[in-house]
């Protein structure tokens, strides 16, 4: 992963999620709480996904060749897209299927273990912070003066992003979790443990979408940001040189494809042209270098007399 923030913050999270799940799955054998099942359940889709991630990054990594000259960058969004998907099915649909089952046969939480998954969401919610303290960290350099939102809307590096809504969802769950379980034991009544499983479940199902609809855009191939095209054009015309139409693409977090239509001067020779092209490559990818690959094509403007 060409990102090393964000493969500190996917290994921070996958650690977490793994000592959780088994803490998780503990507490539901002990006390056959629904609200359990599903977040162990949250639990282990976080850490496949995490491991999603890593391979993304690391697929993303091999070397362009004749059948994909542009490399592999957008490896990277496939798999994070593949993790909205996951999350989607194995956590959200699971959890509310998991409610549906207890809404129709609700139990409270017997026995002498009744403390146990109440201990179990404590210790996640310290493990779940610590993980999106280092998330929040680590985005943090990348995100500029950007909100929260608008950052997680406009990065061109999924994991982050990703791992950012995983955690915060973590979290918000374990509350819902701690909501339904602590009132199954406070009154007996399993509803209330099946009412925190299906809001765990509408609050899976709601960050899927959001992955998927985020990803998506990326997959299909979003332009470079305002900031940077503005230094790309500002770049181009360096030299006096007019920017008659300019596309960008991103095909990899790190990987900007850049087009453009440029001026020349009347008359210029053949070496003339080439000279002005190289320069005007060359100040681009000062101003970005993420504009590895830059294809200009010089013209003549209309409005030019001979």
């Amino acid at each position: 992963m060409a990102s090393g923030g964000g493969t500190k913050a996917v290994v921070a999270a996958l650690s977490a999620n793994l000592a959780i799940a088994v803490m998780k799955f503990v507490a539901f054998a002990l006390t056959a709480s629904s609200s359990m099942l599903a977040e162990a359940i949250h639990s282990v889709a976080d850490s496949g996904n995490q491991v999603l991630l890593l391979v993304g990054g690391k697929r993303s990594r091999k070397k362009p060749n004749p059948e994909h000259p542009f490399g592999y960058g957008r490896e990277r969004y496939i798999y994070a897209f593949i993790v909205s998907i996951v999350l989607f099915s194995v956590g959200g649909l699971f959890a509310l299927y998991e409610a549906w089952q207890k809404f129709q046969h609700p139990h409270g939480i017997e026995g002498g273990w009744w403390w146990v998954p109440i201990a179990v969401l404590v210790g996640a919610v310290i493990a779940e912070g610590l993980s999106f303290r280092t998330a929040i960290k680590e985005a943090s350099h990348t995100r500029g003066t950007q909100s929260w939102v608008s950052y997680i809307r406009n990065a061109k590096q999924p994991e982050l992003p990703v791992v950012l809504l995983e955690d915060f969802g973590a979290l918000v769950g374990l509350v819902f979790a701690l909501f339904g379980v602590s009132l199954t034991v406070a009154t007996g009544n399993g509803l209330w443990d099946a009412a925190g499983t299906a809001m765990i479940g509408v609050l899976l199902v709601a960050i899927a979408v959001i992955l998927a609809v985020e990803t998506s855009s990326l997959l299909l191939g979003e332009s470079a940001t305002a900031a940077d095209v503005a230094k790309i054009e500002a770049a181009l015309a360096g030299d006096g040189t007019r920017v008659i139409h300019l596309r960008t693409m991103h095909l990899g977090p790190e990987d900007l494809l850049v087009g453009a239509k440029i001026s020349v001067t009347r008359g210029a020779t053949g070496e003339q042209i080439a000279r002005s092209i190289d320069d005007a490559e060359a100040r681009v990818r000062a101003a970005v270098p993420s504009a590895r690959l830059i294809y200009l094509e010089p013209d003549i403007p209309r409005g030019d007399a001979s």
